[in-house]
Parts: structure tokens; C-alpha cells; sequence
């Protein structure tokens, strides 16, 4: 899709989907059952020796151990892959692939494409879900026994399939597939740690990462020790599974039209985003086949895009590798930190209140260039609520959590102390980023050869984009916030300016 461009996301999955205002969970199914029966029937896969699974990955993500895929602007790959297509039912097309300068590669218009025209068609028959005939079926067989989710199950299947090469029917689409993705997921913890150290999407990548690492463990111990057979270590390993389920993320679509189903679809995923289009992958029951109608018409040779979803730039970096050009993005937004003071005295209630709906301490907020969420607000006025208002933490925080119908909730009172702890937040959060950016020039990328360098500069490059992005989110609220304080102390000020000049002339008087 989308393959490290920097551009924009559909109703194509990016992640397990969370609210705004809770912790992302980790990646994870219920616990699998001890295996009944032992399948004795071997299936052939293509494996790298042992000395290749020994190599050191934590300078490049792994990418070494993977032996199937392409680089990301590999022509040879996507003329293979779309003469496949043609040959397994995809339809006549108006668009072909082609090298692109957003994106590297995506479709492009071959002729004249009105508005309101439908694209694609791409029949059922090139869908990869969790239905999919397995050309190992032994394979299969066990996970699906076994219930093994969707998303590790599809994971897996992708990785059965790339390993059997030529004896998968699904040979061409996975040469076409990136062999070196930047998905967050692919950084490594001092990548993180040095690029991301400003923004709060460093925490949602650790947290993926571990889900992710989690998910192969449990699978491992629970499936692929007892059928080493099946599942060789040089083929179902962590690097594979990275790679897996890190197509996953920047691939999978969820079709409404489908009851929310999720695919992998051929062709389709060739598209890249861009901020400018509304228009998203669906099926459409009259053709039976994934189509998107455009919005926009386009000329012969120009790159065709779709919307990839309403998501800010840091969750576009996450799944998709890729971050928008400063201001491009209008549904932006920075997740912001905020935590209860432990001095305070109500601090334990204050927790509880917060626990009892869901919530913690600290807890992250969006904001976006147009302000903040009223939850937000919410969140304030419990954190500095004295003593007294001890009733009301309760409400504060169901609506802080966004569980109750009443969305006026206001406490004048503590009006300005609210405002002053979002800013206090905010600044402090700008100087993280200014401190990054402001050592980003100098900073020393501790490589040695020429492809590493090569690596570091374009993960740097995003990170500087990324904090860039983020922190003019962030001088705009702040710019926003002083001046409701100026104007709410300028204000009190002329109130007891009039007070006292009232006062003055009573007792003159």
C-alpha cells in the first residue's frame, strides 16, 4: 500500500482499534487448547539454513532473515504480480503499476477516469482471509482446531505460504509484497528510544512490538514445539512473524459491506493515500468484487489514490512507515500525557474515581489543531478539584471517560486552574520536542555501512517529520490556552478593579 511514502489511511485496518481514551491493549488470542492429535503428514517448506537465522538483526529489524518479498520499488515483482492477476479472474483494468513518486510504487491512471466511477473489481476469488485454502493444509487444520484467531492465524498463513515458494498459489502476490517494511514495528528499542523519545507514539510501538512477540510466543509454545515438523524455527520465528504481521497492519482491509470482514486483497493494496480523497476500498454485492469509487477525476498518468482512514500522523507512521507533509493532515492529532498529582490530598479517591470507569493516571488525550476533547476537560477539573468537591469526582470522571450522556459537564470555579494544568502539560511537552529537534542536526547516526546510513537517515527523517507535525499541534493549543487565560485573568482583574473603585466611592460617600 502505502509502502513508505509520505501521504495518507481507509477503512483498511491499522491496528486492534482503541478509543481515544484508553490504553491500547496488546495483541493477543484466548489460550489454545493442548493439541489432541499428532499430524504426521509433512509439507515441504523452502527454509534458510541455520547461520542465516543466526544473524545479528538488531541494526536493520531483521529484514536478513527474510527470504521472500521485494524491494519496495521493484518493477520486475509488480509486472509478475499483475500478470498473475490478469491470468486468476481480475478484470480488464484502467490503472497499471507503476514507479510513482509517493509511495514508490502504485496504481496509475492508463486512461481517462471520470468522477464517480468505480475501480477495481477484484473478484473474491484474490481475497486472502481467514477462509483461505492452505497449501500446507496440515497446517491449517491444527490452527483452526485450535480457533486461533484471525490476525495470528492470517499471520501464519502468510508465512506458510511464502515459505512453500513456488508450490503456493500465492507465489507472485507475496514477491510483490516489501521485504523491508518501516512500519514501527521494525524499529528497534534504541531506534525508539533516540527518534521518538518526544512523542507518545514510541509507547504505542513498544506496545505493539510486545503484543506481537507475545502472540509468537504463545503460538510457539503452545502449537509449534509440538509439531517441529510443521512449524521448523527457520521458518515460524520472530523476524517472520514481524515481517507477517507487519503486512498485516499496512494491508488488511475491513469491508463494511462484508460485515466488517477482514482480507488481505491483491491489486487493491497497491493504492496509496492521500489527505485530498474521502473514497475507501468496500465490496459491492452488484459485481461481486473490492471496488472504490473516485472522487476526483484523473489523466492518463496520473497516480490514482484512495483515503486510508481519518487517522492522525502518528498512527500513519505506526502502521504505514510513512508521515504527511506538515499541515497536510487535517484529522492530525497529538496524544497528550496527564497525571494526577500524588501530593494531592484526594489523590486515592481521585485514582479510584478514575479506575472505576476505565481510566488511569497518567492518561493520554488527543489534540488537534481545532482544541482538545471536552473528556479532556473532564480530566482536568477532577485533577484539580479540592477537597470539597469530593462528590463530584465521580461524574468528573465518567465524563473524563466519555460514559455519560451529560457533554456540558462546567465547574467555573475551577475553570482556570483546569486550563493552567492542560497548559502546564502541553509546554512541557513542547520542550521535548524542541529538545529533540534542536539536537536532531548534530545528532550521530553511529553506523558504519553505506545501506545502515541509509536506513538511519530516512527513520531520522520521519521521527524530525513526526515531532515536527506534533509539535505545531501543540503551540497552537498553546497559543489557544494563554490567551483564554489572559482573557479570564484580564477579566478578573477589571472585575475587582470595578470592585474596589465601587468600594472606594462608598466609603468616600
Amino acid at each position: 500500500m502505502a509502502e513508505a511514502s509520505r501521504i495518507l489511511q481507509t477503512t483498511l485496518i491499522s491496528t486492534f482499534t482503541q478509543t481515544p481514551f484508553q490504553k491500547p491493549k496488546t495483541l493477543a488470542y484466548p489460550s489454545l487448547q493442548k493439541l489432541s492429535k499428532r499430524v504426521t503428514t509433512r509439507c515441504l517448506a523452502t527454509t534458510t539454513s541455520n547461520e542465516e537465522t543466526k544473524k545479528s538483526s538488531s541494526s536493520s529489524g531483521g529484514f536478513e532473515n527474510i527470504t521472500w518479498g521485494c524491494e519496495m520499488d521493484s518493477p520486475e515483482n509488480a509486472e509478475g504480480l499483475q500478470k498473475w492477476l490478469y491470468g486468476s479472474g481480475l478484470p480488464p483494468q484502467k490503472m497499471g503499476i507503476q514507479k510513482v513518486e509517493v509511495g514508490e510504487r502504485g496504481l496509475v491512471a492508463l486512461t481517462n477516469i471520470r468522477k464517480g466511477e468505480k475501480l477495481l473489481f477484484v473478484p473474491p476469488s484474490l481475497f486472502i482471509t481467514a477462509d483461505s485454502e492452505w497449501s500446507c493444509p496440515e497446517v491449517g487444520d491444527i490452527l483452526k482446531r485450535e480457533n486461533v484467531p484471525d490476525w495470528p492465524l492470517l499471520a501464519t498463513y502468510l508465512i506458510s505460504e511464502a515459505s512453500l515458494k513456488d508450490s503456493s498459489r500465492w507465489l507472485n502476490y507475496i514477491s510483490a509484497l516489501p521485504r523491508q517494511p518501516y512500519s514501527l514495528l521494525y524499529w528497534t528499542p534504541s531506534e525508539l528510544d533516540r527518534y521518538l523519545e518526544a512523542s507518545q507514539i514510541r509507547e504505542r510501538a513498544i506496545e505493539r512490538i510486545n503484543g506481537v512477540t507475545g502472540t509468537y510466543n504463545d503460538l510457539r509454545r503452545r502449537i509449534f514445539s509440538k509439531y517441529p515438523n510443521l512449524f521448523p524455527e527457520t521458518v515460524y520465528n520472530m523476524e517472520t512473524f514481524k515481517w507477517s504481521f507487519g503486512i498485516l497492519f499496512s494491508r488488511l482491509v475491513r469491508l463494511p459491506s462484508m460485515d466488517g470482514r477482514v482480507a488481505l486483497v491483491p491489486w487493491a493494496d497497491m493504492l496509496n493515500h492521500s489527505c485530498e480523497v474521502e473514497t475507501f476500498l468496500d465490496y459491492d454485492r452488484s459485481s461481486q468484487g473490492v471496488v472504490f469509487t473516485t472522487d476526483r477525476p484523473y489523466q492518463p498518468g496520473e497516480q490514482v489514490f484512495i483515503s486510508y482512514g481519518k487517522k492522525s500522523n502518528g498512527d500513519l507512521l505506526l502502521s504505514y512507515g510513512f508521515v504527511p507533509r506538515e499541515g497536510a493532515n487535517p484529522t492530525d492529532s497529538v496524544e497528550l500525557s496527564f497525571s494526577l498529582k500524588k501530593s494531592d490530598k484526594c489523590y486515592k479517591e481521585k485514582l479510584e474515581a478514575l479506575k472505576k470507569h476505565g481510566l488511569s493516571t497518567p492518561q493520554c488525550f488527543p489534540l488537534q489543531i481545532t482544541g482538545w476533547p471536552v473528556e479532556l476537560m473532564a480530566y482536568a477539573y477532577l485533577a484539580v478539584s479540592p477537597p470539597s468537591l469530593n462528590k463530584q469526582f465521580g461524574e468528573m470522571a465518567a465524563a473524563a471517560s466519555n460514559k455519560t450522556k451529560r457533554k456540558d459537564l462546567r465547574y467555573p470555579e475551577l475553570e482556570e486552574q483546569a486550563l493552567q494544568f492542560i497548559l502546564d502539560s502541553c509546554e512541557s511537552s513542547i520542550s521535548k520536542y524542541s529538545k529533540f529537534l534542536q539536537a536532531s542536526g548534530s545528532m550521530d547516526l553511529d553506523v558504519t555501512s553505506p545501506k545502515q546510513l541509509s536506513r538511519k537517515l530516512f527513520l531520522k527523517q520521519l521521527a524530525v517529520d513526526l515531532s515536527t507535525s506534533e509539535r505545531r499541534i501543540l503551540y497552537r493549543a498553546q497559543y489557544i490556552l494563554r490567551r483564554r487565560l489572559r482573557d479570564m485573568r484580564s477579566g478578573e482583574l477589571k472585575a475587582l478593579k470595578l470592585f474596589d473603585g465601587f468600594r472606594n466611592f462608598f466609603k468616600s460617600d
